[in-house]
């Protein structure tokens, strides 16, 4: 009796990326990912040394009318052996060059539509390679925040100086050096694009719901994977039968509201007579460290009512509020951020607002909390009798840091929930959202930078506390008690003209209001005059430079007429500070401008940039660089 064939024994370049893809596939957030047939396992002497590349193209279809597809598809090389952690990371990898719509024109630098409206006539001018580094790196930047496999990139992300605020600033600053993409952030080959078919980028109709389905795609499996991931940290199983309407509207945010969808997904709602009655909840509120959002059952909410208190709850935690409280009474800065969350939540008809809790006043539109909290502790008497959610007296904000995990930050999870919800949601169309708001969700990317007091720092470096020195020209007070003994007096130690100066460099042109411009200036003011600075070299710039001459503090904040409003460019107004021979050689510069400025300004001495929040330069600055808030 012949034997049995002997089975085949699966390589162990084989064993080792099966093993990754199940990796992959057991991770909460990638695992959620619908692949659709997405990769594809090839041999194909046309991968050469790439481990994989993702491609990105269009299929047309025929038969009782037109429609246009985009299809992704990932190759991964049979031949190359990587560890199961590596072939995760990797799939992961290209898999997120769909999810962020690299391969999508309007995300592409150089991207104008050329054509007339509802047409898809367009034009991309965009270094490809270049662009593709700069993905590579942002999502380098992802996988590493969120420890998620083996990188197999060759380069270190700390080599990478630039902002990452996201690809297109990568992709500038990757420009402006001239680097030559070597692709050592990509899991492709040395020197090869993991990103096939950009030369053909997606163009989309979003008149007729024409979108990027990978994008739409990763959100709800970010939301459904917070859920998962949330309740296992915190030990909690998913409920299970009739959700209350708690529960329902908290929903609601997941399947319809991309914005908030990732953050509802992260907290778990908790129905609990006893616990409102142990923490003296009336209403409800957030406990950050615990992701959970109180709210009492018999406080007898309409559904709109819910919907507009489960998303106050969500902006206080995916805001930062309880780590910007920073010192401040905590039930008054609660008070200040509500004023400011119920705000924008009327903007964007969100629900209803309930009257209990109702903290609402058009006066105070556009201001931050911050803003708000100065304001209100002039006044404690009044508003110390106002009521949060939670109740008389107290903060609806609860708890501080917690753990996710054991890798991540629940702050640092609550804040990339917000900022990836803000993408989607204007990918997807879903509805208006406040400039102040955005502003805010935009800010959580970089640390707030508190400007006054590295401005004051500033000035410290420059201008150390003038020595007083003794005189005996002029006796001190206490002479007359010892008329035999000679006391000098002290006084300020005397200045040369122009010795202990600085410059300034004023845009003026039609960009700049005369209120950003005398603000900017009088907070320069007030600090020359605190480090005894005499006078200051101003000069206004638009296209041309117009110079002021030396200034005294006094006249700087408050008698200066503001000339120019043409063009902008500062580089005539450097120059005109750079070739003055009153001028000291080692005094700095400071320059005040929005932003809106020539993309290359040669500067040759000590200088910094004061500019409003929110703007930024088209350039990196090699000075210091002061974001201000306008008041």
């Amino acid at each position: 009796m012949a034997s049995k064939a002997k089975k085949k024994q699966p390589s162990p370049k084989e064993v080792a990326l099966k093993s990754g893809i199940a990796l992959h596939d057991a991770n909460p957030l990638f695992g959620e990912f619908h692949r659709d047939d997405l990769i594809r396992l090839s041999d194909s002497r046309e991968m050469g040394d790439s481990p994989a590349y993702v491609t990105y193209s269009e299929n047309k279809y025929h038969g009782y009318g037109y429609s246009r597809h985009y299809g992704g598809q990932i190759y991964l090389n049979t031949n190359i052996l990587l560890s199961p952690e590596e072939w995760a990371y990797t799939i992961a990898h290209l898999e997120l060059h769909l999810a962020f719509g690299h391969f999508d024109a309007e995300k592409m630098p150089g991207y104008e539509k050329i054509g007339l409206e509802g047409t898809r006539e367009w034009m991309v001018s965009c270094n490809f390679p270049l662009w593709n580094e700069a993905c590579d790196i942002y999502i380098a930047k992802f996988l590493d925040g969120i420890k998620f496999g083996k990188a197999t990139i060759r380069g270190s992300l700390a080599s990478y100086t630039g902002s990452m605020a996201d690809e297109r600033a990568i992709y500038a600053h990757l420009l402006e050096k001239g680097a030559v993409p070597a692709f050592h952030f990509g899991v492709a080959a040395p020197y090869v694009m993991d990103m096939k078919g950009l030369e053909k980028p997606a163009v989309y109709d979003i008149a007729k719901n024409d979108h990027n389905r990978y994008t739409a795609q990763f959100a709800l499996a970010m939301a459904r994977s917070v859920t998962k991931v949330i309740g296992e940290a915190a030990g909690v199983a998913e409920g299970s039968g009739q959700e209350s309407p708690a529960k329902l509207a908290a929903q609601w945010f997941i399947n319809h509201y991309p914005l908030l969808g990732g953050l509802a997904a992260g907290f778990k709602i908790v129905e609990s007579i006893d616990d409102c009655r142990r923490y003296d909840i009336s209403i409800a509120a957030v406990e950050v460290s615990a992701a959970k959002i109180y709210v009492n059952p018999a406080a007898g909410l309409s559904d709109e009512e819910l919907k507009f208190v489960l998303a106050h709850e969500y902006l206080h935690a995916g805001l930062q509020h309880h780590e910007r409280r920073q010192g401040r009474d905590s039930y008054l800065w609660n008070i200040a951020c509500d004023f400011v969350i119920n705000g924008w939540l009327q903007e964007m008809h969100i629900g209803t607002m309930p009257e209990r809790g109702e903290l609402y006043d058009a006066q105070l539109k556009d201001k931050s909390a911050e803003e708000i909290y100065d304001r209100i502790v002039t006044d404690f008497r009044r508003f110390s009798k106002l009521d949060t959610f939670r109740g008389y007296g107290k903060s609806d904000i609860m708890g501080g840091d917690g753990n996710f995990g054991g890798t991540a930050s629940l702050d640092d999870f609550y804040r990339s929930a917000l900022q990836n919800g803000l993408e989607y949601h204007n990918e997807m169309g879903r509805g208006y959202i406040p400039a102040g708001l955005v502003e805010e969700i935009r800010a959580l990317a970089m640390p707030p930078i508190p400007w006054d007091v590295e401005l004051g720092r500033w000035f410290d470096a420059h201008f150390l506390p003038l020595a007083a020195r003794r005189t005996y020209a002029r006796p001190s007070r206490r002479q007359g008690s010892t008329p035999d003994i000679p006391r000098p007096r002290y006084i300020p130690a005397e200045i040369k003209d122009y010795a202990r100066t600085f410059g300034v460099v004023v845009d003026t042109s039609g960009s700049m209001s005369a209120k950003l411009i005398g603000y900017a200036l009088g907070a320069i003011a007030s600090y020359a005059d605190a480090k005894e600075v005499p006078y200051a070299r101003v000069v206004f710039c638009d296209a041309d430079a117009y110079d002021a001459g030396y200034l005294a503090p006094e006249d700087i904040a408050g008698r200066v007429a503001v000339k120019g409003r043409g063009g902008t460019v500062l580089q005539p107004g450097v120059n005109v500070l750079a070739n003055a021979k009153n001028f000291p050689k080692d005094a700095p510069i400071l320059i005040i401008t929005d932003g809106y400025i020539e993309s290359n300004l040669s500067i040759r001495r000590e200088h910094a940039f004061l500019i409003p929040r929110g703007h930024h330069l088209p350039f990196r600055a090699k000075g210091k660089v002061f974001y201000f808030s306008e008041k």
